[in-house]
């Protein structure tokens, strides 16, 4: 086999690895996986909000997901670790997931779309460009582009501090497709710092992250990276997103504006 096949076929694997990642422990909040291959094995490290839920009690979550990517993936002894985000609301990933959960629920997309926007600007973005096309009210199909801020679309900034994801769902109309481009200023390397700008942002106090391994089966273990200070958050994406929506309905949109206005 050929190079180019060997690139196609590892990137499509990827892919329906993703998918099914994404349905599998889509209620912790599943971000990103990173693959790598070792003399011993393949290591993957799994990026979500919540790791609790995927290691599941006494580690059987994460017992089921090692087996289920050794058998239907085919990887040769996977060695799962599990990351906790720190920042869920600046992943395009996790907004993509939560922003097609509020469809999958009934909420207009244009109310959607605004406090998507809302949550990833006031979480400290540079920018954010949210895409969304399909049936959005009628037979024909459409699309809306709503931006906010500063967002790169060319150049080294855009390929290093922008963020993208595509979702996808189906609504009573029909398939809706949804694009989040977040730029990330943290990722921004300044030309010019000065002094006090340094020590401020050195004093500034950063969430800890603690490191845990988790015993499955006798000497098996998975090292769980959590975010320190962060207790008052849901305990899974259902119940946040729960809760968003009942937030959601303070919001005002265009048409309401519209409407008081006449």
């Amino acid at each position: 086999m050929s190079a180019v096949k060997n690139v196609i076929r590892d990137n499509y694997n990827m892919m329906l690895l993703k998918d099914y990642l994404r349905n599998a422990i889509k209620d912790a909040g599943f971000s990103h996986a990173e693959i790598s291959k070792t003399p011993t094995g393949t290591r993957v490290a799994l990026h979500v909000t919540r790791p609790g839920i995927v290691i599941g009690r006494k580690g059987s979550g994460i017992r089921d997901l090692t087996e289920k990517l050794a058998t239907d993936f085919g990887l040769k002894n996977p060695q799962i670790s599990v990351n906790e985000i720190e920042k869920p609301d600046l992943s395009s990933s996790v907004m993509c997931n939560r922003m097609a959960s509020h469809l999958e629920r009934g909420t207009a997309f244009r109310r959607a779309t605004m406090w998507t926007m809302k949550q990833i600007m006031e979480s400290g973005a540079m920018g954010v460009q949210i895409t969304i096309s399909g049936k959005l009210r009628g037979d024909r199909s459409a699309f809306e582009k709503h931006v906010a801020g500063i967002l790169p679309r060319a150049g080294h900034h855009a390929e290093v501090i922008v963020d993208e994801d595509i979702a996808h769902v189906e609504t009573a109309m029909g398939l809706i497709g949804i694009r989040i481009r977040i730029a990330n200023k943290e990722k921004v390397i300044p030309e010019f710092e000065l002094i006090k700008e340094k020590k401020k942002k050195e004093s500034k106090e950063k969430p800890t992250k603690k490191v845990e391994e988790v015993k499955v089966d006798g000497d098996v273990k998975v090292e769980v990276v959590k975010v320190e200070g962060d207790e008052k958050k849901a305990k899974s994406e259902s119940e946040q997103i729960a809760i968003e929506a009942e937030k959601m309905k303070t919001l005002e949109t265009l048409e309401e504006d519209e409407a008081t206005m006449k």
